[in-house]
């Protein structure tokens, strides 16, 4: 007799599934809790069964493994079912920007190939009606955006045929925001959420885990933390929007151990007037990633919430990751930590050449979890591609970083992003630091702004904090006293709040569009 499956022999495999650990959890465990949203909770018993019904429902469609499906709604149970069932029917998922134009929702929709669309009444109004051809439409709140949800269905006590996943079957697409561009759609095989499952079993989850998901389910963000929490039989608390009164009650009710934040999330929750009232004291491990973590407020967190704080810096694409376990190197607070293991980093020049010890250079990194490519686009996937002398393919990021004697990476800027003034590098992350010193500045930004005697010159850009009326003249000269003679900021602008995208990242060509208004 074959021995029964059991969950952490599952987890123990080089490759497995999450629609196959949700059904072993709601065998073993059927009661158990896997989601809540306010007054709702969804056991993995529960989950498993719906999850059966979607998988029935697109089969009966016609769809075969391999075929893709779109969301875009708000946070609900039902968006996670139809996330997890049509990977269970072998498809692979594409979750949408909710905040994205009708213009670029469109063109994700066309360049995905989906062929079945789960939507709300905010879509179809941002849409107007209008899809690519053939696109199969489903509300997932019942509103008359599409056929009705609990309509397409398959029946209750639905089995789908069961499929056979495969390591380098696409997972998902994920769309890069289009910050810089038409947007580019991300393709993470089986393989690589797998090996983010494996990743976040490092980190306490488990069955009584009980994490907090504040941020947008077509995020990757929310999607990593999200995972290795129903991947390890644990709970999963959502926010349908992030408040940051609501998430700290929450915490305090649910008990709350783990939860994924950027560090714009961070600075909100620690500046709360009321933080201090509540208790915090489940949490055993907090995690960041998506945009740059100050140190000052790494310290802060550290120092002001109980548990652990681990900084993940790398791509959706995948390729290389570091980790910075922030409560066990305060020293490094300034660094984004050591590769991860198994995760080789290197640093490149512009000649694409290794450059030497303690140089900057590009972070490009390898390792088993990267994407497949950007869908139909074999160009830029091949310029996002750097190979070493052996032909190992890497990931560039675009990113500048310098590595310390220690191994610890530091980030210096984006590549994009570096300031060429008069043939002299300047990393804007460096001027930022500077601003961020004075005691009346929040937060700053620095960009280039054009210029006929330098090619291009600093503009930096600052919050103030409360109650601060610093004056940008007397703050421009502040910093330039303390920087170097190249270095020096043309001009500094004081703005009520720094562009934002929806997961917290500072939108620098917002910032560079406003400067041609005078340069």
């Amino acid at each position: 007799m074959t021995p029964k499956q059991t969950p952490e022999a599952m987890l123990g495999r080089d490759f497995g599934t999450l629609p196959e650990l949700i059904r072993l959890y709601a065998e073993a465990a059927p009661e158990r809790v896997a989601f809540k949203l306010g007054a709702q909770s969804q056991s993995y018993a529960a989950l498993d069964r719906l999850m059966d019904r979607v998988a029935g429902a697109f089969q009966r469609a016609g769809a075969k493994q391999g075929d893709a499906a779109a969301i875009c709604a708000a946070t609900s149970l039902e968006y996670l079912a139809v996330f997890l069932g049509a990977l269970r029917a072998g498809l692979a998922v594409v979750p949408l920007s909710s905040s994205a134009t009708a213009e670029s929702l469109r063109m994700m929709l066309e360049d995905s190939g989906a062929a079945y669309f789960f939507l709300d009444a905010r879509t179809d109004e941002i849409l107007q009606g209008k899809l690519p051809p053939g696109v199969g439409r489903v509300a997932l709140d019942d509103s008359a955006a599409g056929t009705k949800f609990a309509e397409w269905l398959a029946p209750e006590h639905a089995r789908p045929v069961e499929i056979t996943a495969l390591p380098e079957q696409p997972f998902n697409i994920i769309y890069s925001s289009g910050t810089t561009g038409a947007p580019k759609g991300i393709v993470q095989p089986n393989s690589m959420r797998w090996a983010h499952v494996r990743r976040g079993m490092h980190y306490g989850y488990g069955p009584g885990a009980m994490s907090l998901a504040s941020t947008p389910l077509y995020s990757n963000t929310t999607l990593v933390g999200i995972f290795p929490t129903i991947a390890c039989g644990g709970t999963v608390v959502l926010m349908a929007k992030f408040d940051v009164a609501e998430f700290l009650a929450l915490a305090e009710r649910e008990r709350v151990t783990h939860a994924m934040l950027v560090p714009s999330q961070y600075k909100r929750i620690i500046d709360h007037p009321d933080f201090d009232r509540y208790d915090l004291s489940n949490f055993q491990m907090k995690f960041s990633t998506s945009s740059p973590f100050p140190a000052a407020l790494k310290a802060e967190v550290l120092r002001r919430r109980p548990g652990g704080l681990v900084d993940s810096y790398g791509l959706t694409e995948g390729g290389g990751t570091c980790a910075l376990v922030a409560h066990a190197f305060p020293d490094k607070l300034h660094t984004v930590g050591r590769p991860a293991p198994a995760h080789d980093i290197r640093l490149i020049g512009d000649d694409d050449r290794e450059v030497g010890n303690g140089e900057a250079g590009e972070i490009v990194g390898r390792s088993v979890v990267m994407m497949t490519g950007y869908h139909h686009q074999p160009e830029l996937t091949a310029a996002a591609e750097w190979r070493d002398a052996e032909g190992h393919r890497f990931i560039r990021t675009g990113d500048i970083g310098r590595f310390d004697e220690d191994g610890f990476l530091t980030l210096l800027d984006r590549k994009k992003d570096m300031i060429i003034s008069g043939g002299f590098n300047i990393y804007p992350s460096d001027l930022e630091a500077v601003l961020e010193q004075h005691e009346a500045v929040a937060e700053a930004a620095v960009v280039g702004a054009p210029s006929d005697r330098w090619g291009e010159t600093p503009v930096g850009f600052v919050v103030l904090k409360a109650g601060s009326n610093a004056n940008a003249k007397e703050l421009c000269a502040w910093a330039n006293q303390k920087l170097g003679q190249m270095q020096r900021l043309a001009e500094v602008r004081v703005k009520d709040a720094l562009p934002r995208s929806p997961i917290g990242k500072v939108l620098k060509r917002e910032l560079r569009q406003e400067l041609f208004e005078r340069y």
